[in-house]
């Protein structure tokens, strides 16, 4: 969680950096939509849906003592991905402009100059694409075997390539500067993680696992999933092509306010997530089906506690906080509100994001991947129709329109993580429900109150300055939180405190 704590900070500083020498302009419109192929590429082949296939029949094979075939099965993969994304990156490269003026930025191909600049940017970084495959090959493999600091810190040298492409490339080479930064920083991704992987002492073969039985399930578990990233990369996508025509601004509006709270989610619910899916899947392959059922409701139980709270901060804070964060060079007040604008329907679906986010891996690490994609498409495609619906209705109420494709966003997530909820605790023959209820209710009244405080703080404009009503908030805001559920007994709070003693005992 502290690597990942670290890995956001270097993204927000990279933010910072980007928007004191762009602002919220028509390049850094191009430039988001480019990076977007690029992305989509290393999602579906491997990012996630890798993942979610490649970690469960890897730790399977390690937790029933099947060294030799394990690193057998992950060097076919790995041969695999780069055959793969490689003949992907050559057909994206020769049908770029097709790729942005009809699917990618129609808002931006009108206007041929940045059609051109679209194209240019998206073809630099499509190398990319095939550094992360194996960067995220890498780390399947490390988290694997119980190695999770190193791999949850290459997200930050991913940030600091973009940081050298935004202070050293972009003064000379403008918008194209950021744009080598993704590759650099895609290549430290996986540099970093090099030493840690040696150290397995694994073993690699030229072999492309044609009839292996193992890469034959990884296969199978991927199907399913990659149909699954799929729709979620097409949400995107069509969320890009409609900011296009939203106006000036509308892209990088709602790119940094799914950003802010995607940093709040990766360290409440990713961190956590990713320690968690190993562990779940050696009690399941060994049986220990009871253990499965207890360390996922522990596990969604402590979530909620950081979500709740953090999603109803975020809502009341986003002002302040995007104008301490971002307000300065060419990122002026209008920026500001539009971000804020699409931050505060993000924010209301951090809980929905947190939570699902652990359910779904859970699912994969009991070898289910066609559950969670089957609820996943029809959550993305009901997220599609309300992003039309949204935002055309947000134009009508004189609303800036871009905030309805983060409502959208919300609302689909939330309906999503509830199915999978319902289905995990008909999988599992139980969840402790009323356990969850109950964390989740004191989360919410505790959150509530804390709310109510804040609200009070930025009524009362005590201070001025964005950095004391920022600060301000949060300390008030979390010290409320922090007694009340101290006062409320919470167990999870309770346990922290005594290993806390206990380390300061020592």
């Amino acid at each position: 969680m502290l690597a990942f704590i670290f890995s956001q900070l270097a993204g927000l500083l990279r933010r910072i950096l980007v928007a004191r020498v762009f602002g919220a302009n028509i390049d850094l419109d191009a430039f988001i939509a480019a990076n977007r192929v690029s992305e989509t590429l290393f999602n579906l082949i491997a990012g996630g849906a890798l993942g979610s296939a490649f970690i469960p029949t890897f730790t399977s094979l390690l937790a029933r003592g099947e060294k030799k075939s394990a690193w057998k099965l992950a060097s076919s993969i790995a041969n695999l991905v780069v055959i793969i994304l490689i003949f992907l990156g050559i057909i994206a490269y020769l049908i770029a402009p097709q790729i942005v003026r009809y699917a990618l930025a129609p808002g931006l191909a009108k206007d041929p100059q940045l059609l051109q600049l679209t194209v240019n940017l998206m073809r630099i970084q499509l190398a990319s694409a095939v550094l992360f495959g194996l960067s995220g090959l890498v780390m399947g493999i490390l988290n694997s075997n119980q190695v999770f600091l190193i791999p949850a810190l290459t997200p930050s040298m991913y940030q600091l390539g973009l940081i050298f492409g935004v202070l050293v490339l972009a003064p000379k080479f403008g918008i194209y500067g950021l744009a080598w930064g993704v590759v650099i920083g895609a290549s430290l991704h996986l540099l970093l993680q090099i030493p840690s992987l040696i150290k397995q002492k694994g073993s690699y073969s030229l072999d492309l696992g044609i009839g292996d039985p193992h890469v034959g399930e990884v296969i199978r578990l991927i199907v399913p999933r990659l149909a699954g990233v799929a729709v979620v990369q097409f949400n995107f996508w069509v969320n890009s092509a409609l900011a296009t025509q939203m106006g000036p601004g509308s892209l990088v509006g709602i790119d940094y306010g799914f950003s802010l709270m995607l940093m709040a989610q990766a360290v409440i619910a990713q961190s956590v997530a990713t320690a968690m899916m190993p562990t779940l899947a050696s009690q399941f392959a060994l049986g220990k089906l009871d253990e499965v059922r207890h360390s996922l409701a522990a596990t969604l139980r402590g979530v909620l506690f950081l979500a709740v709270p953090a999603s109803v901060g975020l809502i009341l804070l986003r002002q302040p906080i995007i104008s301490l964060l971002y307000e300065r060079g060419n990122f002026n007040a209008h920026s500001t509100e539009l971000v804020a604008w699409a931050l505060l329907w993000y924010a209301a679906g951090l809980i929905g994001h947190s939570v699902l986010e652990i359910l779904a891996r859970a699912f994969y690490a009991l070898h289910d991947t066609k559950t969670p994609v089957m609820v996943g498409v029809a959550a993305m495609s009901l997220n599609v129709v309300f992003s039309f619906s949204f935002s055309a209705l947000f134009k009508r109420l004189g609303w800036m329109p871009h905030g309805g494709l983060a409502l959208a966003n919300t609302l689909a997530t939330a309906l999503e993580s509830i199915v999978l909820l319902v289905l995990m605790r008909k999988r599992l023959k139980g969840l402790s429900s009323r356990n969850l209820l109950k964390g989740f209710g004191q989360a919410l009244a505790a959150s509530l109150l804390m709310g109510s405080v804040i609200f009070v703080w930025l009524q009362k404009g005590v201070a001025s300055s964005a950095w004391l009503v920022t600060l301000g908030g949060v300390v008030l805001g979390g010290g409320v939180y922090l007694v009340s559920i101290l006062v409320m007994q919470v167990p999870e709070v309770q346990s922290l405190v005594r290993y806390v003693k206990s380390r300061i005992s020592r």
